[in-house]
């Protein structure tokens, strides 16, 4: 099966079936060629089968234009196979990142220069290069199984990335986010527009469409088991509540969304019945939903009941049942639109979601994203403290428990001006753009407070815009100076153009076949023993500062934790205390007390800031990491973790193909191949120094549980003072050893990190260097025509992208 249909098998949400059709030999050729009753032997499932059948009957429309108003549909064909492949070139809707599909090479054989230019030909490279390697693939699978021939494989298998820019967009609801967002893609109609009485429930991607020209919606719903547990859950929480309870109201909005008034009078086992979910067969299927329009606004209006809460029911007349309770995330894909080639824009809740399964979800974007848009109203951006709020509640999950590398603080709204209609049009943009300039002054006075927010951030990474997304979607009456929405694309764009990911790939492909070819020719691999020798010691020689680096880092690691240990120890009732008896008069307090340790130590009210015990309890141990733990693993790019020390080890690959010129081919794989082991260790760097970070706070969170549960189960007069009880005296007693759990824990994951670099350098290089350099090239296919191809390809995209 090739990489295609695998594709289209995870877009249409049916995964589970890859393994059938890898088994059957489904490709790209034979799939339209499937008969009904092939497919029933396919996929087993009815829903999925159906679902299956009209995604291949618009895929077999869309591949029989051959030209529209929309797009050109390019046929390559790849000399080598017999096969013939489609590819799509989506070129943007307007003239602000358009791309020229008809410019060549030039004559003397030099690579296309600008990349901003020239991104769809990129996409036909990559797909170029794509299909040289599965032909390659093949190749290889019709050979002797040698070591060498494995080894091979699973280094084309492993090229495949599809690594997206995540940018958060937070803001209160009204805020303008959704505006925002269709303003900087340029679909006026996109998303649907919030009012007083409805906003977005679930967190809902936007990315583009490369596959199709459709408008699409991909709906992911929480399991049927899922919601049979919350549905009793709920039940059992209301047989112990009355309505006046903020929680009540909640559950009952969710409820009443769903199922009308019958809810009342149901049991939990009643309200799964399937006649509830009979416009969803997805949701008891456990299968993606897609919604597939011609246009933005088709799809904005079908899709509102999916992702929206309505607490005004007149406003949608035709809407009877909502579904945004059983929804965990929307994707929508949109087609022909270049500012989201390698990125996802996020619209995402300011602070989690009361939804243990969607927060679940909003935590791990939320860590994910590189950039992060807070959205806020012109006239409140400095005033407006739910704005703040939110930043500075997601500062520990973006910056040292995340990978963001740039806050955005955005003030919409800037052309709205009080008795506007005294002025003339120049006085207007004059008065306009002089209140924006003092609106970033004062916002960025305001971000110099954020003593703590700053420990994970730097100064550069925070900037200020200023837009008016409605002025920008009309006819530009105001000029670019006072709307920076236009920046805010070019960042994007920037964003878009610095993805490496197809260079990457490329540049693998180039290594691997400099290698086949390189050991195709090599018919005395026992010569290079004086090479091979001279690398495994350079391996060690190279290996020695980054080991010193990350025992340095360690040590710091436990001199820091361990003073935090000592201040939690001595402080964390002081902190109990303050946050079981609240200044001020809290009415209500013993029902937002009684929702913390019901859920776990984390409640989120409907309205305000999200509550955290864990979070508060483990401050002391991430405050005394903070700064190093910043210095250590920053989130730039261009600065590697650990001073950079995994950057700068390098076997001089470059220089020894001078000396060695007859294995120069396996040289130029082994430089790729430490290129890529590099990038690969500095993500998994990333990846793992999130869960090490939040580790402190998982720890905490984990030795509170049972304290937790006890706490839950109080109900009566009595039940603060016994709830404020079990959890001081909990503390106290496990204070000793709490902390210093949460110390060894990360420090633990600190060591098994090491040990997992030091070893994947090592072994990876080393078989890199034996199966290349002492490795005969029987059972070799021939690649010469396809190394020369890929060779000119990579030249191309190298040079274009310096």
């Amino acid at each position: 099966m090739d990489d295609f249909v695998c594709k289209i098998l995870n877009d249409w949400g049916l995964s589970e079936w890859i393994e059938t059709f890898r088994d059957n030999g489904i490709d790209m050729e034979n799939l339209n060629c499937l008969e009904d009753q092939d497919i029933e032997k396919l996929i087993s499932k009815v829903g999925p089968r159906e679902h299956f059948r009209r995604q291949l009957k618009l895929l077999k429309e869309e591949q029989n234009t051959y030209q529209d108003k929309h797009f050109l549909l390019f046929t390559v064909r790849i000399n080598r196979s017999r096969t013939t492949h489609l590819f799509r070139v989506l070129p943007s809707t307007g003239d602000r990142g358009k791309r020229k599909l008809d410019q060549e090479e030039s004559n003397n054989g030099e690579p296309l220069s600008n990349h901003r230019n020239f991104l769809q030909t990129e996409l036909m490279m990559l797909f170029d290069v794509k299909n040289i390697m599965a032909h390659v693939l093949a190749k290889l699978n019709d050979q002797e199984n040698t070591k060498l021939n494995a080894f091979l494989r699973n280094k084309i298998k492993d090229l495949e990335t599809d690594r997206r820019e995540l940018v958060g967009v937070f803001g209160k609801t009204g805020a303008g986010k959704t505006s925002l967002i269709n303003a900087v893609i340029e679909e006026k109609k996109l998303l649907p527009l919030g009012d007083v009485d409805a906003c977005t429930s679930v967190m809902i991607k936007v990315e583009a469409n490369m596959c199709n020209t459709k408008y699409e919606a991909h709906i992911e719903f929480i399991t049927r088991k899922e919601w049979k547990d919350e549905l009793w859950s709920i039940k059992h929480y209301l047989e112990v509540t009355t309505n006046e309870d903020d929680d009540y109201q909640n559950v009952a909005e969710k409820l009443s969304a769903l199922y009308g008034e019958e809810w009342k009078e149901k049991s939990s086992e009643e309200l799964v019945n399937p006649k509830y979910f009979r416009e969803i067969p997805e949701f008891l299927e456990a299968t993606k939903k897609i919604l597939s329009c011609e246009t933005a606004k088709e799809l904005s209006a079908q899709m509102i009941k999916y992702t929206r809460t309505d607490s005004n029911p007149g406003g949608e007349n035709s809407i009877k049942r909502w579904y945004w309770p059983l929804v965990k995330c929307v994707t929508v894909k949109v087609p022909h639109n270049n500012f989201l080639q390698h990125i996802t824009l996020v619209d995402l809740p300011g602070n989690g979601d009361r939804n243990k399964i969607r927060d679940t979800i909003w935590k791990r974007i939320v860590r994910d994203c590189s950039t992060v848009w807070i959205v806020t109203e012109m006239n409140r951006a400095a005033s407006e403290q739910e704005s703040w709020e939110i930043l500075k509640s997601i500062s520990s999950h973006l910056g040292n428990g995340g990978e963001c590398r740039y806050i955005h603080f955005i003030c919409t709204k800037s052309d709205v001006i009080e008795d506007s209609t005294d002025h003339s049009s120049a006085d207007l943009e004059a008065k306009i753009l002089t209140r924006n300039n003092i609106a970033k002054e004062v916002v960025r006075k305001e971000f110099e407070k954020l003593h703590k927010f700053k420990k994970h951030f730097s100064d550069d990474s925070f900037q200020v815009y200023t837009v008016s997304s409605n002025e920008f979607l009309k006819t530009k009456v105001l000029s670019a100076e006072n709307t920076e929405i236009p920046k805010l694309q070019d960042f994007l764009q920037n964003l878009n153009d610095s993805h490496s990911e197809t260079l990457n790939y490329v540049s693998g492909a180039h290594g691997i076949l400099s290698l086949i070819h390189g050991a195709s020719l090599e018919k005395q691999p026992g010569r290079n023993k004086e090479l091979c020798e001279k690398l495994e010691r350079d391996i060690a020689l190279q290996l020695d500062p980054v080991q010193k680096a990350m025992e340095k880092a360690y040590q710091v690691f436990e001199t820091c934790l361990r003073e935090g240990v000592e201040k939690s120890i001595s402080s964390c009732e002081k902190k109990l205390h303050n946050f079981l008896f609240p200044r001020g008069n809290k009415e209500g307090y013993h029902g937002t007390l009684k929702s913390v340790v019901k859920n776990g130590g984390v409640y989120k009210p409907k309205k305000g800031k999200q509550i955290n015990l864990n979070m508060k309890l483990s401050s002391f141990l991430t405050d005394s990491i903070d700064e190093e733990f910043r210095k250590t693993f920053l989130n730039e790019r261009n600065c590697g973790p650990f001073n950079g020390v995994i950057d700068k080890f390098s076997l001089d690959t470059e220089n020894l193909m001078e000396k060695y010129k007859d294995v120069k081919l396996q040289l130029i794989f082994l430089q790729t191949e430490e290129e890529r082991i590099k990038k690969k260790l500095n993500k998994r760097i990333r990846d793992q120094k999130k869960i090490m970070y939040n580790s402190l706070t998982k720890t905490i969170e984990k030795s509170m549980q049972e304290c937790y549960k006890t706490a839950a189960g109080y109900s009566g007069p009595n039940m603060m003072e016994k709830i404020r009880k079990t959890l001081s005296r909990h503390v106290h007693r496990s204070k000793g050893t709490m902390f210093a759990k949460a110390k060894n824990a990360m420090l633990n994951h600190l060591l098994s990190l090491r040990v997992e670099i030091l070893k994947t350098m090592k072994d990876t290089l080393n078989n890199s260097i034996d199966l290349s350099l002492r490795t005969d090239g029987q059972a070799i296919p021939d690649v010469s025509a396809e190394l020369a191809e890929v060779k000119k390809i990579y030249k191309n995209l190298k040079n274009s992208s310096n």
